[in-house]
């Protein structure tokens, strides 16, 4: 089994709401339109590991057997070119991915075994679900290779975080600049509710703490 190479400090607690301000407010792409949770209650960060899906001709081709090279703490990051005719993910791998410690599946495409996932515990973002199978009709073309998805290129070991509002993508080598401008994000959101609390109106509270400016681009490059 692989393990993963040195990756981050990942931050658990940060929404991927708060980490496309932050994304926004340098310019870079990362949040990938048309990508949600499976079921409500959802949560995982991790770094990517990447799946790119083609349809088969008449070599064939397998769907799931790249599993068994996907360390423990991963998310899985599928690109089936967002097709949602037949699934590329089902209820063995759940299973086998929940007990591997896999951190999640992201899936430009979709799922099936919904209630299999469910029952695991295993956290699932997809386009769509839908029970038809990928067999004879896709197979995996590549693993471990740069992805585009909504015009946003992912590369293995870039860092994603999914939640109930879907998924977010940050790279690698940006993920701590990332994540610090997330948690102000964060803290000035707070400060705004609060002050609200305390007798000030929406609109002086988000003016005192600058909120309007928050995903104000600020690197010119």
């Amino acid at each position: 089994m692989n393990t993963l190479a040195a990756t981050p400090r990942l931050t658990t607690g940060l929404s991927t709401a708060s980490v496309s301000d932050a994304l926004d407010s340098l310019g870079l792409p990362g949040s990938l339109h048309g990508i949600g949770a499976l079921r409500q209650g959802q949560r995982t960060v991790g770094p990517v590991f990447t799946v790119a899906y083609e349809p088969v001709d008449e070599t064939g081709g397998t769907v799931g057997d790249f599993l068994d090279d996907v360390p423990a703490g991963a998310v899985i990051l599928i690109d089936n070119a967002g097709r949602t005719d037949c699934t590329v993910w089902g209820g063995i791998m759940s299973q086998v991915a929940h007990e591997r410690a896999i951190a999640g599946t992201v899936i430009n495409g979709t799922c099936r075994d919904v209630a299999v996932a469910t029952e695991a515990g295993y956290p699932i973002w997809s386009v769509s679900r839908f029970m038809r199978t990928g067999k004879d009709r896709v197979r995996v073309a590549a693993v471990q290779v740069p992805v585009t998805v909504d015009q946003v290129v992912i590369h293995p070991g870039d860092i994603l975080v999914a939640d109930d509002d879907g998924a977010v993508v940050v790279p690698a080598a940006r993920w701590d600049e990332v994540a610090d401008i997330a948690r102000s994000i964060d803290r000035v959101e707070d400060a705004i509710v609060e002050a609200v609390r305390g007798g000030a109106t929406l609109a002086e509270a988000r003016a005192e703490h600058g909120y309007h400016s928050l995903q104000t681009r600020k690197d010119p490059s």
